[in-house]
Order: C-alpha cells, then structure tokens, then sequence
C-alpha cells in the first residue's frame, strides 16, 4: 500500500473558488480591465496564477507581476478565509491518517497562504508538510512542488500518491513516475484527469478511500 499521500488544496480539499475568483475579479478591476465570466474564470483554478495573468495581458510581465501584487494583497487580507470544506474531506483525511498514510499538501497557492488555510482547519495539524509556490514565483509547477514534498518527507516517488482534481496533479504526478488519483469534487472532470495520466479518478471522498485501501 502508497504510503504517502499529496493532496492538492483547491478544488481537494477546499472549495475555493469565492476567494479565488474574488480577488481576480478585484485585480482586474483596480487595472481598468474588463471583468471576466465566472465560466472563463474557472480554469484560472489549478495552474500557477502568474501564467494566467502573463497569458491575459499577453506577455507583458510587469502588468502580470503588478496583478500578482494586487491580488496577494486581497487575497491576504480577506481571500483566503473565502472558501469551504468539501462534504466529508474531515472525516476521509482522518480515516486515512489512521491508516498508517503520511499525508501532505502539495498546491500551486502561495505557501504561505497555503500554511495559514491549513493552519485554519481542524484537521490541518494531519498534515507533515505544506509545498506550495515560492514568493517569487520560481516554484510554482506540480513537478517542482512534488519534487520538494518528496525531497522534505525524504521519500522516492513510488512511495507517494497525487491526489487532485485538475490536469495539472496528474500531469505532475506522471512526470514522477507517481500514482495519480483524480477527484471529480473540484474543477475539473473525468476525461480531463484520464487525458493527463490519472490512474484512477473517484467521485467522492468514500471513493477515495476505498481506490487507496
């Protein structure tokens, strides 16, 4: 039985699309660009937000890195309490905690925001490390954030489990060699997660503990 398991955090764990979208419609606004759909929005969950907005304002770095800015600044100040638990994820993250798994969160959020979401959780102490993007952004991929929770937990790949609920776990968890599992809770669906190399994709906590018995 994987050992360790590496759980994303939004669209995972948490449901965070209010602070998320929140501060991305707030960044926009304060930049004079038009607002965008929830719908266009969406995808913006999951990949490193600088790529989204260097993608946005096509390459301009220092509007993206001004927008970075300017939604930090929200998201600290109000964003990251803006989400909720996903039905049943207290209950799934203690049943596998007491089954022997050594668990980890691994995002692309901010680490530090990430440690103060978890911080925040009942069951956020489960947790022996959060990986999340570096400050200045040069760490902000699933394969380099794997790559450091594997390196903390002094781990090898085939000793760990991705779990997450976009492309880019799954992609990040193939790039190591590393067992998949998709969640289909999140952001993203089914075929999304098998194109990317899921190994297998759950449709609810239960599941998830079931696929990892």
């Amino acid at each position: 039985m994987t050992r360790a398991l590496f759980f994303d955090l939004d669209g995972t764990l948490i449901d965070s699309e209010p602070g998320i979208l929140g501060g991305i419609a707030h960044t926009l606004d304060a930049l004079g660009h038009a607002p965008l759909s929830r719908e266009a929005l969406l995808p913006w969950i999951g990949p490193p937000l600088r790529d989204s907005f260097d993608a946005l304002f096509e390459g301009d770095s220092a509007r993206a890195e001004q927008a970075v800015a300017l939604y930090r600044e929200r998201y600290d100040a109000r964003g990251w309490r803006e989400h909720s638990v996903y039905a049943d994820i207290p209950e799934t993250i203690a049943t596998l905690q007491a089954a022997g798994h050594r668990l980890a969160v691994v995002t692309s959020k901010n680490e530090g925001f990430a440690r103060r979401i978890l911080e925040s959780l009942p069951f956020g102490a489960s947790f022996e490390t959060v990986v999340g993007a570096s400050d200045d952004g040069t760490r902000r991929y699933k394969r380099e954030l794997i790559a450091e929770a594997l390196s903390r937990l002094a781990l090898i790949a085939a000793d760990a489990t991705m779990i997450g609920d976009r492309r880019y776990d799954m992609e990040g968890a193939s790039q190591h060699g590393m067992r998949g599992i998709g969640v289909l809770w999140g952001f993203g669906d089914a075929d999304e997660l098998r194109a990317a190399g899921a190994d297998v994709v759950v449709d609810s906590p239960a599941s998830l503990v079931i696929a990892l018995a």
